[in-house]
């Protein structure tokens, strides 16, 4: 557990690491003469508790300063110029960092095996909205400040921006069943069989040109690599066609990345996993390390290894999709913490904060276009104050001019606002 806790403590002092020495963990007494600050642990991690269905936190939750307490009690002593913490904060933050609560309960995964945000503690606790791991790095702050010592305090502004794009269609008619349905519905799908650029899905000028302005923003369009696509992987675009190959020059000219769109079916079949990532790597000559699963149907967190071994650093997966928030309880980028193993394993999670579709779906959030605005405005807003990252997730056919919906003019008043 060593290795994990003294993460963690790190991970609540961004630009304080220098202080972690500050910080004990224990109920020891004969420790508490090294630390400045003693959290006392509230017994998560014992063997008797640990990985029991009744270690989940129990609502209501209590608060400190306004901050809720997952595990531990609100209690805090100053004695001889050190701070007593009965806040287990640790536990609190591993809890969420982990995803423990989707490895211990089995009962709560909706038709396509997604952990139900609106099931989740965090969206049944109402503080979802908020990422509360970073609002423990402000409660640590403030107990060092008491003790006499002077922490650095970062600056509130977004330290970066991912717009990111699933490309779940290339187009929409130049393959056989998007054509003949084309064909049923009266679209001018000939128009499209003569320029890729003519077909309605092909939306990638615009999302270009709005992406580039903001400044420093990096962009990646995860694509899909799976060698036979059925079901909901379907359809299927040719990696070495001309189609893709074009696009794919078109978005690397325009400083782009490309990641892996990992299948839905690799969920039942995670081996195939590294072969879908070798297979869009070799398409665009580049190693991919960058990923996204389809339907944010990823792996269960005791089960990183199909994504590690596949030379995946980099995942931009984690945000529920039913309700939008702070998955991990952090804007920040974060190591997966196997709850299982309580290893430490070799990939950054870099949490979703806004998919377009779950804000207007009708079995998601179901909001008008007023109050996805505002949902992505106060989302930005926590981002800013706690200088994390913003994630966004626009799918390039959630953008097309003149369809039903308001996803492209909502993503270009969101572009406005990074702007700002």
């Amino acid at each position: 557990m060593k290795h994990i806790i003294n993460y963690i403590i790190k991970f609540l002092l961004p630009e304080n690491e220098h202080l972690a020495g500050e910080i004990g963990y224990t109920n020891d007494e004969k420790e508490f003469e090294k630390f400045r600050v003693i959290i006392r642990p509230s017994g998560f991690f014992d063997k008797e508790n640990y990985g029991k269905i009744f270690s989940l936190p129990k609502l209501p939750l209590q608060k400190i300063d306004n901050t809720e307490i997952l595990f531990g009690t609100p209690e805090i002593e100053q004695i001889n110029g050190k701070i007593f913490v009965n806040t287990d904060i640790i536990a609190s933050s591993f809890f969420l960092l982990s995803r423990y609560e989707e490895w211990v309960c089995s009962d709560v995964f909706d038709e396509h095996s997604r952990f139900e945000g609106k099931k989740s503690l965090q969206y049944r606790a109402n503080f979802l909205h908020r990422p509360l791991v970073d609002e423990y790095v402000v409660l640590l702050r403030k107990w060092l400040k008491i003790t006499g010592l002077e922490p650095n305090e970062p600056q509130q502004q977004i330290k970066k921006i991912f717009f990111t794009h699933d490309i779940d269609f290339l187009e929409y008619y130049r393959h056989l069943r998007g054509f003949f349905g084309g064909m049923l519905r009266g679209a001018n799908v000939f128009k499209s069989l003569q320029n890729i650029k003519n077909d309605p899905a092909y939306t990638f000028d615009f999302l270009v040109e709005q992406d580039a302005k903001v400044k420093d923003a990096e962009k990646i369009y995860f694509v899909k690599a799976a060698k036979k696509a059925k079901c909901f992987d379907y359809p299927q675009y040719n990696l070495n066609g001309s189609d893709f190959q074009n696009l794919a020059k078109f978005l690397q000219k325009n400083d782009c990345k490309i990641g892996l769109h990992s299948s839905y079916n690799a969920f039942a079949n995670p081996q195939e996993i590294k072969n879908e990532k070798i297979r869009i790597s070799k398409a665009i000559a580049k190693d991919v390390i960058s990923h996204r699963t389809h339907y944010l149907r990823i792996l269960p967190p005791n089960q990183p290894e199909f994504y590690t071994k596949a030379g995946i650093t980099d995942d931009f997966t984690l945000g529920f999709a039913d309700v939008a928030g702070f998955r991990l309880g952090t804007c920040r980028p974060v190591r997966w913490l196997n709850p299982q193993t309580l290893e430490i394993e070799n990939i950054t999670l870099h949490s979703l904060t806004i998919m377009e579709c779950t804000l207007s779906n009708e079995n998601y959030m179901n909001l008008d276009f007023e109050s996805a605005f505002e949902t992505c405005k106060n989302l930005i807003k926590e981002v800013k104050k706690h200088n994390g990252e913003l994630v966004l997730l626009w799918h390039n056919t959630a953008v097309i001019p003149n369809a039903n919906g308001y996803q492209r003019e909502l993503y270009e008043k969101v572009i406005e606002k990074c702007r700002m």
